[in-house]
């Protein structure tokens, strides 16, 4: 007897599948991470498995299998399928990088992610950990600030000031 691939699911029921397993949380991350190798088998395309795959291996603390995950999102073609989901990736994958201690790559993928309404500001918080990782500390603080110097109801002339001051020389 030979082992046929897993049928997909339509699209709309595993998102919501997918959902609903991230928002139970009367699941542990190993329980969480076996319902997740079911559901990306069975995904609609194979990159978005690999990402919410990854996604689980991260969650549970497993950063070696998660890199592996997100390469093969990104290798299956996620920024094709789903704009939203890569640019998550991205500030997934390098956070899972820096933890790796593969600092350079962290700040490389973070320097050159996309902007996207999903994530926000949040490749630049995660740059500025990265750098803080690298031990480039004004940098990180200067990024982190200029992240954040958007939302700010006022003092953004000096803000901007300031943070430029950190790595001006």
């Amino acid at each position: 007897m030979t082992d046929a691939p897993a049928a997909s699911v339509p699209a709309d029921d595993w998102e919501a599948q997918v959902a609903a397993l991230w928002s139970d949380d009367s699941l542990g991350d190993e329980e969480r991470l076996g319902a997740m190798r079911d559901l990306a088998a069975r995904a609609p395309h194979p990159a978005l498995g690999a990402f919410e795959l990854g996604g689980a291996f991260d969650s549970a603390g497993h950063e070696a299998e998660a890199d592996e995950q997100y390469a093969r999102a990104t290798a299956d073609g996620l920024g094709t399928i789903d704009p939203e989901r890569a640019a998550q990736l991205v500030v997934q994958h390098a956070s899972t990088l820096r933890n790796l201690d593969r600092v350079d790559e962290a700040i490389a993928m973070l320097r050159d992610a996309p902007a996207h309404p999903a994530t926000g500001a949040a490749p630049r918080v995660f740059l500025a950990l990265a750098l803080h990782s690298a031990g480039r500390t004004d940098e990180a603080l200067r990024v982190a600030i200029e992240a954040v110097e958007p939302t700010l109801p006022r003092y953004h002339r000096s803000v901007r000031a300031y943070a430029a001051a950190l790595t001006d020389g």
